[in-house]
């Protein structure tokens, strides 16, 4: 899957192709594989959808013009302030975790307005990305709240499970070095490797509404005030009833209802956030299906025993192996939180018997599943920025989004997460 999709293979294709081979190197049939990817495929039929629908909500956002009136004035407010913006990214995806638990909902509304902007500004993309995915990461490797506690709390119950009881409360102590090395990670993408200006072509289409709208410029009009309605309205329901689906629907309705965009534009809104979000939604189907195939032809723990094999009893060259077996099972999956019930199974028996304290397990299983999700082709904390960024058909999924969050992320986790397993 990492060597196609470095070839410039199309994704969906990359991750099917790595399916088949995977299910086929087990003993599987051909038929059987593709049962076993169809029926795996479900998995994610909810998130897919959720992706759909906020991609013609975000859409019905842009048709309203409040995005080129952000950016109109973004534009005087952050001129030249590149770092200051990036961080700024990174902060309200921070959020997006935690306080105002949305994941990347917020991404495919917020980011397509601002492209133009980073156009004008000369922003390097790259550097958007590493923020945005900084921001779906961080936050739940080391805080306990939204995501955060069910990503400790997964921890903690999966070691007490498998023998080895820790409190949920203890989390983020074992997790707080591996959250520093993203953060220096974040620091070096913003400060060093980004920099410089990168220009992109600014050649505009059809869909490029914003910059018309910058230039033109507007007052703030009911039409705005309606939109402002309509997110509040679907972040309550989505909170309330914990349903990105219902959330993205409330929105669409009311956009509707209140003719922020008329009846008769409706085939093209759908149709444009399909357009948008519809390749992201059918890869994270396509990975859901590949992971299936991974965990049932038992691959996974053959790769875990191999390891464990080959480490023996010294606890540096365990928690290495540790390490880089959860970087190959998660940008495999896609998941952090679907990968640590695997790693617990297979890592709390070996780190008992070498010796690791629970704090020191609890380190290498929640960094062994946080690696590897930055970087992984079919994880949606690349495809969330992706489906922002590259709305414009400006910004390459791989070599844009999966190359450097791999790089600037995965390399710090290991370094600080080897630190944390070595000293806790």
């Amino acid at each position: 899957m990492v060597v196609l999709s470095l070839l410039r293979v199309n994704v969906v294709l990359a991750i099917l192709f790595a399916a088949l081979t995977a299910g086929l190197v087990s003993g599987q049939s051909l038929v059987e594989t593709i049962d076993m990817l169809v029926s795996g495929m479900g998995g994610q039929a909810n998130t897919a959808l959720s992706y759909i629908l906020l991609g013609a909500f975000a859409v019905m956002i842009g048709y309203s013009g409040i995005t080129g009136f952000l950016v109109r004035h973004l534009i005087n407010a952050l001129k030249g302030k590149k770092a200051f913006l990036l961080l700024t990214i990174a902060g309200v995806a921070c959020l997006s975790q935690n306080v105002v638990p949305v994941h990347i909902a917020f991404i495919p509304i917020l980011i397509p307005p601002l492209l133009h902007l980073f156009d004008r500004m000369k922003l390097d993309r790259r550097a958007v990305a590493t923020s945005l995915t900084f921001g779906l990461k961080a936050p739940y490797v080391m805080i306990p709240a939204g995501f955060g506690l069910i990503f400790h709390g997964i921890i903690a119950d999966e070691m007490t499970l498998n023998g080895m009881p820790i409190g949920v409360s203890q989390i983020p102590l074992a997790m707080l070095l591996p959250g520093i090395g993203m953060v220096i990670g974040l620091l070096i993408a913003i400060f060093i490797t980004y920099r410089k200006d990168r220009i992109v072509n600014t050649k505009l289409d059809e869909s490029s509404e914003i910059a018309a709208t910058v230039e033109d410029g507007f007052a703030f009009s009911k039409q705005h005030m309606f939109t402002i309605i309509a997110i509040i309205a679907a972040l309550a329901v989505q909170l309330l009833f914990s349903s990105l689906i219902l959330g993205a629907l409330t929105g669409v309705v009311i956009m509707f209802a209140l003719q922020v965009v008329p009846f008769k534009e409706g085939d093209r809104v759908v149709n444009d956030g399909i357009k948008m979000m519809g390749m992201i939604a059918f890869v994270m189907l396509i990975a859901s299906g590949y992971a299936t195939i991974l965990k049932e032809t038992g691959s996974i723990d053959s790769l875990v025993k191999a390891t464990t094999n080959i480490v023996g009893d010294s606890m540096l060259f365990a928690a290495v192996g540790m390490l880089l077996v959860g970087m190959i099972i998660t940008m495999g999956i896609g998941s952090s939180f679907g990968t640590l019930p695997i790693l617990a199974a297979l890592f709390v028996p070996l780190c008992a018997a070498i010796g690791f304290s629970p704090l020191a397990t609890a380190a290498l299983i929640g960094t062994a599943g946080a690696i590897g999700d930055a970087g992984s082709p079919a994880s949606d904390s690349t495809l969330g920025p992706t489906s922002g960024l590259n709305t414009d058909g400006k910004h390459n999924h791989i070599w844009d989004t999966c190359v450097p969050t791999f790089l600037h992320f995965n390399g710090p986790l290991i370094v600080f997460g080897l630190l944390a397993a070595m000293v806790l």
